[in-house]
């Protein structure tokens, strides 16, 4: 064989190569510019035939406004702090058992509805339905609060419920008195205007969330279970209305919490003897876990965007962005890695990529001339859904890889389970639809909870958990959430009440409509 011949046959191998590569990447390019301009998640069960129904429609007057919102600023002004498991306002919370008897008269006096305290300051109330084959449900919020200082910079004392423009300030107004408030006087109004539910629910307050909610929620469950209570879904806090928060997203966005991530504090320690500074050891205790914890933030948790429900997330907002977003978003099945990247750039978008590493203290020494014998630092862990507790604890001990530095688990959990969000998810479905009857030109798409809530503990009573208000959050909002000023408007609080009064009634049907797809109907 000739050196021409050679190089011919090589050259028509390249051309073979690269053509064959060119059109791998013209079908590629064809098949994801048909998903882009084909794909919209968000149609769902809204063009479907649903069950007739004879609502009763809310119109709240100004004495009902001034009724409510009356109700709601006493909420806020007790001060029910839970400062830490052991440590709350145990006075505020009787204070305010008080108060819900008797701001809400028909809700305690109904015979449909029976109320019990559970573990002295939790509530559960069970709504009796007309029709005992339908699954019951659970609406579920929290009393407490996390602490606030005036001193820190608040406009308003935080107790205050003062009005600032139409807003009302103060320490619980999101977190969740808003919640918690909404349902109770829907349902108050309900009763009043004499609406008996086909289907049966429960609402479930909790006195302890805010540090964990091991007395409250958690003695919830215990009694349910007792009485061998299975839920067709819960709705709690957690996510909310976005809006201009999310850059490049064309209008506000209802997001509903499927998953809340994983949790793990861990604390890392090095143990030495001491010394006098005047003969320092070549290491010292410090040292040796400063440069620890360095390789922990040097060596971020792996980048799995794509892997868990975010990804469901940007599918469903993939066609309220432009282009080029519309078209890397609605074909996450190939530019996943690509947009991970993006993403861990910055904080608050990291949260979606990867199991998050924060090391919250660090505690060493006791005088300035002795090398102390201990230094011990605390990291927090946020663990994303593709991820274990165990895989995250590995993961540490070998980025570690260092038997001086001592690694232990303090506490811990894996992810919670994803809850359905399809077209036969009951509780999605009515929640979404409840949203888009009262805001239409929402879009609605799954999401997941960075924190976690009371609902984790309710696991094993159902699998569908959500976790969603229709709290407005606009550029900035979301730093009040446990931070100064924190506020909702009062039409946005009259909102919660309307959509609890209208969701509450949309339970009611016996079924899920048919989807649209399957319906000839056309």
């Amino acid at each position: 064989m000739t050196m021409s011949e050679t190089k011919i046959k090589i050259w028509k191998f390249l051309k073979i190569i690269v053509s064959s590569l060119l059109i791998t990447a013209l079908v590629l390019f064809t098949g994801a510019t048909v998903r882009t301009l084909s794909l919209d998640v968000n149609v769902g069960l809204q063009l479907a035939h649903w069950e007739k129904s004879n609502n009763i429609a809310l119109v709240i007057d100004q004495h009902h406004r001034e009724e409510l919102l009356a109700n709601f600023k006493d909420a806020v002004r007790i001060p029910t702090v839970s400062f830490s498991e052991t440590e709350i306002n145990a006075t505020a919370l009787r204070q305010f058992d008080t108060f819900l008897h008797k701001a809400f008269p028909t809700v305690f006096s109904s015979s449909l509805v029976h109320h019990e305290l559970v573990a002295n300051y939790s509530h559960l109330f069970r709504v009796q339905g007309s029709q005992p084959d339908l699954v019951p449900y659970l609406l579920l919020a929290h009393i407490d609060v996390v602490p606030a200082k005036e001193s820190d910079g608040w406009e308003a004392p935080p107790f205050s419920a003062k009005e600032i423009d139409d807003f009302i300030y103060g320490r619980g107004t999101i977190d969740d008195k808003c919640a918690l408030m909404g349902i109770l006087q829907a349902l108050e109004y309900l009763l009043i205007r004499g609406y008996a539910p086909r289907r049966g629910f429960y609402i479930g307050l909790g006195h302890d969330e805010e540090v964990r909610g091991f007395n409250g929620a958690m003695n919830i469950v215990r009694v349910m279970k007792e009485r061998g209570v299975k839920l067709s879904f819960v709705l709690d806090e957690g996510l909310a209305i976005l809006d201009g928060v999310i850059s490049g997203l064309d209008g506000p966005a209802a997001l509903i919490g499927i998953s809340e991530k994983g949790s793990a504090n861990v604390k890392l320690s090095v143990s030495m003897a001491p010394g006098h500074s005047s003969m320092p050891p070549r290491e010292s205790s410090i040292g040796i876990l400063a440069a620890a914890v360095k390789r922990l933030e040097d060596n971020p948790m792996p980048r799995l965007f794509g892997h868990g429900p975010e990804r469901e997330t940007f599918e469903h907002l993939a066609h309220k962005f432009g282009l080029p977003l519309k078209f890397i978003m609605s074909n996450l099945w190939l530019f996943s890695p690509l947009l991970g990247r993006v993403l861990e750039r910055k904080p608050d978008t990291n949260a979606f990529v990867r199991t998050t590493t924060a090391v919250t203290m660090f505690k060493a020494g006791v005088k300035v001339n002795i090398i102390p014998s201990l230094a011990e630092a605390d990291v927090n862990l946020r663990i994303h859904s593709a991820q274990t507790l165990q895989e995250v604890l590995d993961f540490i001990q070998n980025t570690v890889g260092d038997q001086r530095v001592k690694i232990e688990l303090i506490d811990g959990f894996d992810p919670l389970p994803v809850s359905s969000s399809d077209e036969r998810s009951f509780g999605f479905q009515i929640i979404k639809k409840t949203v888009l009857d009262m805001f239409p030109t929402l879009t609605v798409a799954p999401g997941i909870c960075v924190g976690n809530t009371d609902s984790r503990h309710f696991k094993d009573l159902t699998s569908n958990i959500y976790r969603f208000a229709p709290v407005w959050f606009k550029p900035g909002d979301v730093q009040r959430f446990h931070g100064i000023n924190e506020r909702i408007s009062k039409k946005n609080y009259e909102e919660l009440v309307v959509f609890y009064f209208n969701l509450i009634q949309n339970c009611d049907i016996q079924k899920l409509p048919e989807p649209h797809t399957s319906v000839h109907e056309l």
